[in-house]
């Protein structure tokens, strides 16, 4: 495995099924064979499946890698067991308020926008020491990594180095990167959670 030949891989990481938009009997054809980390993108869409699932198969965790808005919060510290998309206070914010109320500590990561695209979620890398510090120290959220989606037409191994570098400079031991196409890549680069979605379910209909 890609893990196994670099130095910066520790281990090979945690595969996190994406199983936004399948049909439920992929899902649970994927859940009957044993595995049990799981990713969506949309908080309405993934109660319609794992509100029930998650209490019929023991051991699921199930990450929320798509972006969150505030009003959403509530409901994503009810569901998920993992948020991957902190890009903002006010999202931190939330979470951490909904996180209280409910009596629960959600793992985060702050997802970092690598390629700085406009119309993309994310931080940027200039300001992720800014928001790990507000994180941590203002909303009291348990951050554990950092997460980003590279550029879809750039090379992707640029940004995960960049992730890399930026999680070793504030501690952080967890990165979440690398999907179907490029999760060897990320590997390399010390990925502790890669997201594939088409290379488990095969293309959605």
């Amino acid at each position: 495995m890609a893990a196994d030949r670099s130095e910066l891989a520790l281990a090979p990481p945690q595969v996190i099924a994406v199983s936004k938009q399948q049909p439920e009997e992929k899902i649970r054809a994927a859940l009957e064979i044993g595995h049990r980390h799981f990713g969506e993108n949309k908080v309405q869409e993934a109660q319609k499946h794992w509100a029930a699932l998650k209490s019929q198969y023991a051991g699921v965790t199930l990450h929320l890698i798509g972006p969150l808005q505030s009003n959403k919060a509530e409901d994503a510290v009810a569901l998920f067991d993992v948020i991957h998309t902190v890009d903002r206070p006010k999202i931190a914010d939330a979470i951490a308020a909904a996180c209280i109320k409910q009596h629960k500590i959600i793992p985060c990561f702050i997802q970092i926008n690598t390629g700085e695209e406009e119309q993309k979620a994310g931080v940027s890398p200039d300001g992720a020491a800014a928001l790990i510090d507000y994180c941590r120290h203002v909303a009291k959220l348990p951050i554990i990594g950092l997460m980003c989606i590279p550029p879809a037409d750039a090379n992707p191994a640029p940004h995960f180095a960049l992730l890399h570098k930026l999680a070793t400079k504030h501690g952080l031991k967890e990165l979440s990167m690398g999907m179907s196409a490029d999760y060897e890549t990320a590997a390399r680069f010390g990925s502790t959670y890669v997201r594939i979605g088409t290379g488990i379910f095969g293309s959605r209909s």
